[in-house]
């Protein structure tokens, strides 16, 4: 099982691993896309990135991270992003077997493993880098990838947002929703702690795999996440998460 999560646009600081080397990435079909990604992305003045990638003033230290791309210390992807999904998952206190099961699918290296490492950056799905879109860049480039992975009898679970799934679907993937019981018994999508709970989920799972396996059918990650004291429902190859 893969658990494919978003990127978070706030990202650690620092690190103390050597600078990126794409070649040593996961996945390395995409290194070429990521080259070319990164090139463009790095090129870019501290007041060009501002306007390009629509930062105001005060995240010009965003911007001026960008121009280190290549010189910058790296740590581990899943400790490098952030925010409320990344608190609910605590990656750090996982085991490598669970880390194993995760990994982040995003607009810079497009889909990378949870060890992977990456420096600090800004760059989000929706931008665009020389006029092209994200979506133009990785055309089919990700969906190959996933899929392949998919055919070869891989569960696939993406977490990802619209913005990214974008970026490249995966034909057979299980896909999750978040739904908060509102006092007359209807359904409502959660979307201010759709984060939360999608990094509970999907530590749930990943230390589910990572203890007993088994876990090959969007049937099996339901039962896993009952295990936990989550309460799914099933809707075709949807994970609907009842909160």
């Amino acid at each position: 099982m893969l658990i494919i999560l978003p990127p978070s646009e706030t990202k650690a600081h620092g690190g103390t691993a050597a600078p990126l080397q794409l070649t040593e990435l996961s996945f390395p079909r995409l290194t070429p896309a990521r080259q070319e990604i990164a090139d463009a992305l790095s090129s870019l003045s501290v007041d060009e990135a501002l306007e390009t990638l629509k930062l105001s003033e005060k995240l010009r230290p965003e911007a001026e991270s960008n121009q280190r791309l290549f010189s910058s210390p790296t740590m581990p992807a899943i400790e490098r992003f952030t925010g409320v999904l990344y608190d609910a998952l605590d990656a750090s206190s996982l085991p490598a077997s669970a880390r194993a099961h995760l990994a982040v699918g995003d607009a810079l290296f497009g889909l990378i493993r949870a060890d992977d490492l990456i420096p600090h950056y800004r760059l989000s799905g929706n931008s665009k880098l020389e006029g092209r879109t994200m979506k133009s860049r990785w055309g089919k480039l990700i969906s190959a990838e996933l899929n392949e992975l998919s055919a070869a009898g891989e569960l696939v679970v993406d977490m990802r947002s619209g913005a990214y799934q974008n970026l490249g679907k995966c034909a057979g993937a299980i896909t999750v929703r978040v739904e908060s019981v509102q006092k007359d018994g209807s359904r409502k999508v959660v979307s201010h702690f759709n984060k939360h709970y999608k990094g509970a989920l999907a530590r749930v799972l990943a230390m589910a795999e990572a203890s007993h396996g088994g876990i090959d059918t969007i049937g099996d990650t339901a039962a896993a996440a009952s295990r936990a004291g989550l309460q799914t429902e099933i809707r075709g190859q949807e994970l609907v998460l009842v909160v």
